[in-house]
């Protein structure tokens, strides 16, 4: 890894043709696979080996640029200053208390995004954004104030990987797609960038996450990927007339209607889902709610993540007492709804979940 920190529903493992970046009219090799970068060197006039050299200096020494690759010819070097990677650039970074740190990227046209890592003793997770702002707008969360601007592409979300990797110097090992956006809104960059982070970075799919608030028929189409990556779904809310006061979307999308196509999902890959339920005191925690939300997920393979509610200054909610929050737990634990409270890591540093925002 370097040691300087800077700033279409088709994925297949077949080479393919190298997109541009958004800010750019070259294509970035940065998501590009082994077979893929071979082509491109060939293409350059070089031998096929080039291939294998140039995969190992983008997704496992971190090359920003084709200049710093030494083993290749100067002469060719020289020939290849326009080609970018596809690397961002460090905007602003700040650390939490408990040493998680939020990231503010640079991405080639000038928009920002925010990236976390979260160290623990035995894993170091990443929280990646898969588009510059959400269209969402669920009423709790400090991305959706901010309104959407554009999707990611394939290389602006593996960046954040190989960004937080890099500064931490040590390898990632888990991934949650729990950052800024709704990632089923940009599905075809997403799985091309977990194809990639598994096949060429090499953290297993296992090891992922993807969080979605849940788009009509998005969640049949990612069953059809066969990936091996937990799906989490954010519900929040116990009924139809709470769900759709907290989440916009819901309007043209009922819980039954998301609980059916779940259920399908299920079926389909035969893997658990995760259920996200962020606690609003006084709004969505109280006993009856635990009630209504059991009975919703009876019969499902699933479990539920109960998420105490971190304060944004664009909202006015409150965060419930640990005492509510453990009551909502034993409830849906006496329903036999398998449960967990995850309390989120960088809250100091507004990096915690529902507080991502493209500023400091």
């Amino acid at each position: 890894m370097s040691a300087t920190l800077s700033q279409s529903d088709n994925p297949t493992t077949q080479p393919q043709e190298l997109k541009k970046s958004p800010a750019s009219d070259i294509p970035p090799l940065l998501g590009a696979s082994l077979p893929e970068l071979t082509v491109w060197v060939q293409q350059q006039g070089q031998p096929a080996y080039r291939g294998q050299q140039l995969h190992q200096w983008i997704y496992h020494q971190g090359v920003r640029e084709l200049s710093e690759i030494s083993v290749f010819p100067k002469q060719w070097r020289e020939t290849l200053q326009d080609t970018p990677i596809g690397r961002s650039t460090l905007h602003y970074r700040s650390v939490a208390p408990d040493e998680t740190v939020k990231y503010l990227l640079r991405l080639a046209d000038g928009q920002i995004i925010e990236t976390v890592g979260i160290p623990t003793d035995d894993r170091l997770t990443v929280c990646v954004s898969s588009q510059v702002g959400c269209p969402m707008a669920c009423d709790f969360c400090a991305t959706g104030k901010g309104g959407f601007i554009r999707n990611l592409a394939r290389h602006e979300i593996i960046d954040q990987v190989l960004t937080v990797q890099e500064d931490f110097q040590r390898r990632v090992s888990h991934i949650v797609f729990m950052g800024m956006g709704e990632p089923l809104l940009n599905t075809e960059n997403v799985v091309a960038a977990i194809k990639s982070l598994n096949e060429d970075v090499g953290i297993g799919q296992r090891l992922m996450t993807l969080s979605t608030v849940g788009i009509p028929g998005r969640i049949r189409k990612l069953a059809e990927y066969h990936l091996q990556v937990t799906l989490a779904v954010s519900l929040h809310a116990s009924n139809q007339a709470l769900r759709e006061q907290m989440i916009p979307s819901a309007h043209k999308y009922s819980l039954e209607a998301l609980l059916a196509e779940c259920r399908e999902y299920v079926q389909l890959t035969g893997r658990r889902l995760t259920f996200e339920y962020v606690l609003l005191a006084g709004v969505n925690d109280r006993p009856e709610h635990a009630t209504e939300l059991a009975q919703h997920l009876r019969g499902f393979q699933s479990h539920v993540n109960l998420i105490p509610y971190n304060p944004i200054r664009e909202a006015d909610y409150q965060r419930p007492t640990r005492q509510s929050v453990q009551a909502f737990a034993d409830a849906l634990k006496k329903r036999h709804v398998a449960v967990s409270v995850r309390y989120s890591r960088g809250l100091e540093a507004d990096a915690a979940c529902g507080q991502l925002r493209a500023s400091k």
